[in-house]
Order: structure tokens, then sequence, then C-alpha cells
């Protein structure tokens, strides 16, 4: 049994326990491998969830800095380990586990939205994050190259001037690409997410252009992976809000497969129902007939899940428990029914059921 893994009293316990003492040990203890391990495991544990225990972890002095000490001293004995620089080789498992936690626990407090944009400043932390990715790859070491991505994912959402991420922006992106190429579909999942926040930016909508990513995007709408969908649409939203970019959709079936998402995924997650049509409602600016937009086939689909989706009997009739139940409708009121109403009204102005005549025989 981990103590720091049982829910209830213990972590409530832990959570709001001086910070400082897990700090001090870990600097007097550095050279015991193994005490460094299960320390920051429990730091990892402590601050997966509790938002509380990221804000006094982070409060207490050099808490920060011992991290990142720890961080640097073991990279250093990783990349000193006989063949780490060799294809394929693998760092001594000790070594590259106290990567993998510490990895951790600056995803995890980086969540906190006080924490998270100073991280995102402080060149050090990206520095290590950036040259961990750099250096490492899904097949030697995927549970590192997860955490880093995910930690990167986190500190890429704050978009404020001082975020040194936000200024290397292009060159994150260009090393995320050789995520999108392995058969890691968790590492995929990361990477996507990092895209989804670094493409609100134009550049960065341009270099994924670029390199064919939203070609990528649109075959991942076909993952069946809910989360993978979300991120994947969370990107070709970003894209489509530039005009000229708009015709993306026609390429590979996107349209189709956005509305097989939205038949699919709609009812579990509104969220990523939301996603859909907003992502949709880009594409459509300047729609004339819903057909030509969207073809025969998609726009009456749309128009029947459109207006089941907004019929709030048959949306939130779902055999979810009442805590749920208020969570759904929290996202079904306030973020897909207002997009989905406008969305409907659009394709319904914009079609007609009439067929034409054909032209009389001579």
């Amino acid at each position: 049994m981990v103590l720091s893994e049982q829910r209830g009293t213990c972590l409530e316990h832990f959570g709001t326990r001086p910070a400082h003492l897990e700090a001090s040990v870990l600097i007097a203890y550095t050279p015991d491998t193994d005490l460094v391990i299960r320390i920051v495991f429990i730091l990892g544990n402590l601050t997966a969830k509790n938002n509380q225990a990221r804000e006094l972890f982070s409060r207490e002095r050099g808490s920060i800095e011992t991290l990142l000490t720890l961080f640097q001293n073991f990279y250093q004995l990783d990349q000193q380990s006989p063949g780490s620089g060799l294809s394929g080789a693998r760092p001594p498992v000790d070594t590259e586990d106290v990567l993998v936690k510490l990895t951790r626990v600056l995803a995890n407090i980086a969540i906190h939205p006080r924490i998270g944009p100073v991280l995102a400043a402080n060149p050090r932390v990206v520095g290590l994050l950036l040259t961990t990715l750099e250096s490492k790859s899904l097949g030697d070491c995927e549970e590192l190259v997860i955490n880093t991505t995910a930690a990167i994912n986190n500190l890429s959402f704050y978009q404020v001037k001082s975020s040194v991420l936000q200024h290397r922006k292009l060159y994150v992106a260009e090393l995320l690409l050789k995520l999108l190429v392995s058969n890691n579909m968790d590492g995929i999942l990361e990477a996507v997410r990092v895209f989804g926040n670094l493409s609100q930016d134009h550049d960065v909508c341009n270099f994924l252009m670029q390199k064919n990513v939203h070609k990528f995007m649109i075959a991942l709408l076909e993952a069946k992976h809910q989360d993978i969908c979300f991120s994947a649409c969370g990107v070709l939203l970003n894209l489509t809000v530039d005009k000229d970019k708009r015709a993306i959709l026609k390429e590979g079936g996107g349209i189709k497969k956005l509305v097989d998402c939205l038949r699919e995924f709609g009812p579990g997650d509104w969220q990523l129902a939301c996603l859909v049509c907003k992502t949709l409602w880009n594409f459509s600016e300047n729609i004339t007939s819903a057909s030509s937009c969207f073809g025969d086939e998609d726009t009456n689909t749309l128009l029947v899940l459109l207006s089941a989706f907004l019929d709030e009997e048959l949306a939130l009739d779902g055999s979810f428990d009442q805590d749920l139940r208020s969570y759904h409708r929290l996202h079904w009121e306030t973020e897909f029914k207002p997009v989905a109403q406008q969305l409907l009204k659009r394709i319904q102005s914009h079609h007609t059921a009439l067929e034409p005549l054909p032209l009389p025989s001579v």
C-alpha cells in the first residue's frame, strides 16, 4: 500500500503539511536516488489533483529551485551514463525514473493558475523541458517524453507575454512533429494538446499548414478516441479562424469526420460537441447553400443531430448520477447550446428540401 495514493483523510492531511520538509530532505539526500524517487513520487501524488498541495509546495522557499536543481543534476547523470548518446541505448533506470517523476511534479503544479505563468516565464524550467524533449525519444524513454510533453502542454496554456515558451513556440512546434509520426497514441495525444494551445498563434498555424499537420488532425478524427478527437478538433478550430485556411476541411473528408465525431461523442461530451459546432460555424461563414457548403448527406445529418441534441429531454437523458448530470447540463447549456442553435439556424436558413425540376424535353 502506498500512503500517498490513498484517498480521503490521508491525502488531505499530507496536502496541508508544510512542503519545506520534503524539499529539505531532497537537498540533504540527493545522492540517495531511491529516497529521491520515493519523495518525488509522493509529491507527484499530492499535487496530482490537489490544488492546495500545489499552492503550499510552491510557496515554500526554495521548493521550485530544488526541483530544478534535481532535474539538472539527474539529467547530467543521465547524459554521462555509458551509451547515453547511442541510439537505442537505455539510461540507468533509476536516473530516468527520477526524471520521469520530476517532470510529473512540474506538470502537476503548472496546472495552478498562479504557479503556471511563473513557471512558463522561467527560462530554466522551459530550457530543461525542451532539452529533455530534444534528446529523448518515445521509443527509448516513453514515460519521460510523455510527461515532459504534458508539462509543456500545461505551460503552453498560459498565453502571457512573459512566457518563455510562447517566445519559442515555433521551435516547440517543430520538436513535437516527431511525436506525431510515432505509433504511440499517448505521445500523439500530448503533442496534439500542445498544438491546440500553440495554434492560437497565426505563425504557428502557418507552420502547421506548411508541414501538413492539418491533414493529420483530420485523419485523427477517425481515431474513435474521444480525447484525441477533442484535441484534434481544437487545432482545426484554431486553423479555421483564418478565412484562407477554411478550405482544409474539404480535404480528406474533414466535414464528414467532424459530423461523425458529433454523432458518436456529442451526447457524452458537450465540450467536444461545442468544438465541432464552432469549427463548422467558422467553415460556413460565407455560406450560400447548405448543400454546397456541407454536402447533401452531411447537411441532412447535421439537421437531424442538432435538432435532437438541442432537445433538452433527449440530450440530457443519460444514465448519470446527480453530480455528473449537473456537470453535463452545465456544459450543454453554457457551451454547446448557444453555438449549436446558431449553427442549426444558419443551416436551416440556407437549406431547401425542394428538388429542382428537370429541363423540359424538346
